[in-house]
């Protein structure tokens, strides 16, 4: 991750952040001028008391010309994340670290180093030294296999949400673009896989948390999103595990499945020639509870049909259930141990390009790597072997921190 310093904000009178040059300090007759930072600035004093001249802003500045290195308190009043640089231009090589808005209580902070040079305002910590997507690379597949590619070229995507509640899309080159300016953290699920509106493009689903409702948003072919479409009146927050499967009914149409929390049944819910979801089937009497993460895969056997991965808990194995004529058959070992120190399963369709769907998977604080534990954010990557198993996992990506979910 390199040098990333997060500072936030605290209102304890007096308290020194050791190790990092600055203090916070709580309102005080000496410090009543801090109060004259307006709000939606950042402001900066070239004294440790937040009195005298002020300097301040509302937009990023990459050179603080007579201000560099001379900040000495500063206020962050924005509503924004605001990003500190002890060089110009937004350079990490010199440190940085991230300011949180104020709180009611925060008056100032007290910056002993003085070393501010230049000024970002963000949505989220990540972009203080990266964008606010991942670098997300696929290899291109020798054939569209009509799952996990949304823009037609071949290549597995993901979609990923950050912490502002911004959605992302990244077709497998590096790049991405938004198609969610905001608002995606109202959602307590996102599943997509399969074109439930019969229209040729993959779609996502997203469960409403306030609402319980389930809403159908139609894939448009270049990764962006259509207007969406409400397929689950309500009653879906009794649900867990939400996770688009593909067509397991063998009727042309993508298949959702959803566990029961009250009974930890599974339940099928067919797609409809409408776009909608007809009457549930259950095709698990119980136990689903044990699972606290589903992936619908793809076909991972090669025996035509979508099948599923599913972690169990207590264990952390990783099981594979192939999917049967609007069911799933007995399930085989896929993963022995360890799948509880992944945060998310990430279905992507064909990574590797070699014609066969892939598993991926982003690491959580339990995670150990070259054994170091808590490591957090790394992206691995199992390439899947064409019979339901999966080769082992590689170490893709360690900046995938900071982020609120993929599909």
């Amino acid at each position: 991750m390199g040098n990333r310093f997060t500072r936030g904000v605290a209102a304890v009178a007096g308290l020194v952040l050791t190790g990092t040059g600055l203090t916070t300090v709580s309102a005080a007759p000496a410090a009543a001028s801090a109060y004259d930072c307006p709000v939606g600035y950042f402001c900066g004093w070239s004294n440790k008391t937040a009195t005298g001249s002020m300097w301040k802003t509302k937009t990023s500045v990459a050179d603080l010309g007579g201000w560099d290195n001379s900040i000495h308190a500063l206020m962050n009043r924005s509503n924004s994340i605001v990003c500190l640089y002890d060089a110009k231009n937004y350079d990490t090589s010199g440190g940085y670290w991230a300011e949180q808005p104020a709180g009611p209580e925060d008056v100032y902070y007290e910056n002993l180093s003085g070393t501010i040079s230049s000024i970002k305002f963000i949505r989220t910590e990540r972009e203080c030294g990266h964008n606010a997507y991942p670098s997300w690379v696929a290899e291109t597949s020798p054939r569209a296999l009509g799952f996990g590619d949304m823009n037609g070229d071949r290549r597995a995507d993901v979609i990923v949400r950050d912490k502002a509640g911004r959605l992302w899309f990244t077709p497998g080159d590096t790049t991405g673009h938004l198609i969610g300016s905001g608002g995606w953290n109202a959602m307590n699920a996102l599943t997509r896989h399969g074109d439930f509106n019969r229209d040729g493009r993959e779609d996502l689903i997203a469960r409403e948390a306030s609402t319980g409702k389930l809403w159908l948003y139609p894939g448009t072919g270049t990764g962006s999103l259509g207007t969406r479409k409400l397929i689950g009146s309500g009653g879906w927050n009794g649900m867990s595990n939400i996770t688009a499967l593909g067509d397991l009914t063998g009727d042309g149409r993508s298949d959702l499945t959803a566990v029961e929390k009250a009974t930890g049944k599974l339940y099928l819910y067919p797609g409809t020639s409408t776009g909608t979801l007809g009457s549930r089937k259950l095709i698990g009497t119980g136990g689903w509870n044990a699972m606290n993460a589903l992936a619908g895969v793809g076909d991972m056997n090669g025996d035509g049909r979508p099948d599923l991965y599913a972690r169990e808990a207590s264990t952390g194995k990783l099981w594979l259930y192939p999917g049967r004529p609007a069911a799933l058959g007995g399930r085989v070992l896929v993963g022995k141990g360890g799948w509880n120190g992944m945060a998310n399963l990430i279905a992507v369709g064909d990574v590797s390009g070699d014609g066969h769907p892939d598993l991926a998977a982003v690491t959580n604080t339990k995670n150990t790597i070259d054994g170091y534990a808590g490591s957090a954010g790394w992206l691995f990557t199992y390439q899947g072997q064409g019979n339901g198993l999966l080769a082992g996992g590689k170490p893709t990506d360690g900046e995938w921190w900071g982020l609120n979910g993929f599909c």
